[in-house]
């Protein structure tokens, strides 16, 4: 059974993949919608308390339910649910705030971020092609971020949604960078569940700053955000059983078809020259940083490879 949970089944990881990521979308949608009536501190803890029996749910089918509980770094996870909840909080004030393809391009900025924090805090090295990847996505940043930098008081409220939606994705790179830590010593399951909880017990706290009690429609909206989260997240997850994560990094940036899908249909939003030129330098500087990191891979294999068959 574990053998057949872990195989190389390409069209089932990327068709997994897909639909977590529009899946995603979606939910940033409904967000966006519910964010004319909700705070975001209200929005992050239906997210994550509805996303729990779900969680817990994939984790009994998969008989992982015991290492979901267990956790040798407490303090480690907590801070990986500070890290996240508060990048799920600046990301659903951004929604508010910002068309929704803007905030999804400014979020594919979290590898160029991850691989900067790699380098300083973990002491990973980057070499020249690694930096000018890291250069070319900076300045896709700097592109979109630039028209929003103005003074009408419009203006004013874009520009907080942009940097909130930047400080959200450097948050995530420093959470990626925490997740490389306690995967060494904790169950990705323990990780998955105990985030969630977190978050809702942080995100709970927010009720001091003044929440809105839903209509039974609302409330019904609120249960599907944090349902389709949960399942988005085991599904995004699974795809990585039965496809490297290589293969499936170039995926996430169809999320940028689907936002402008729902964008315009639903909010009547189109994203700006800027932002696609921006996405567009982003994107391409993370595809460099994937394709370095499969030929060092492959670099490695013939490495070990070739020590292997030594006399």
């Amino acid at each position: 059974m574990a053998q057949s949970l872990t195989s190389h089944r390409p069209a089932l990881a990327v068709g997994l993949k897909l639909t977590a990521l529009m899946l995603f979308t979606l939910m940033s949608a409904l967000v966006k919608a519910l964010s004319e009536d909700f705070p975001p501190g209200e929005l992050v803890f239906f997210r994550s308390l509805l996303a729990i029996p779900v969680i817990i749910a994939w984790l009994i089918w998969r008989g992982e339910l015991s290492q979901g509980f267990v956790v040798k770094k407490p303090m480690g996870h907590f801070w990986r649910g500070v890290l996240g909840t508060s990048a799920m909080g600046l990301t659903f004030t951004g929604l508010s705030l910002l068309p929704l393809p803007e905030v999804t391009a400014i979020g594919y900025a979290t590898p160029i971020f991850t691989l900067v924090l790699a380098a300083l805090l973990l002491g990973e090295r980057i070499r020249i092609i690694r930096i000018g990847a890291v250069m070319l996505g900076l300045v896709g940043v700097l592109i979109m971020l630039w028209p929003r930098l103005g003074s009408t008081e419009m203006e004013v409220a874009a520009t907080i949604g942009a940097l909130c939606v930047l400080a959200a994705t450097i948050a995530r790179a420093f959470v990626q960078i925490h997740i490389r830590q306690l995967v060494k010593v904790d169950h990705p399951a323990a990780i998955v569940f105990y985030f969630s909880i977190t978050a809702t017990l942080l995100s709970s706290l927010t009720v001091f700053w003044g929440w809105t009690m839903p209509t039974l429609d609302q409330a019904l909206l609120l249960v599907v955000v944090g349902l389709i989260g949960g399942v988005a997240q085991i599904l995004v997850t699974s795809s990585y059983r039965f496809g490297q994560a290589s293969m499936l990094a170039p995926y996430d940036y169809t999320t940028m078809l689907f936002a402008i899908a729902i964008s315009y249909f639903w909010f009547d939003e189109l994203p700006t020259l800027a932002i696609l030129l921006g996405a567009a330098l982003v994107i391409a500087g993370n595809v460099v940083v994937v394709w370095r990191e499969h030929q060092l891979g492959l670099e490695r294999g013939k490495a070990r490879s070739l020590t292997d068959h030594k006399p």
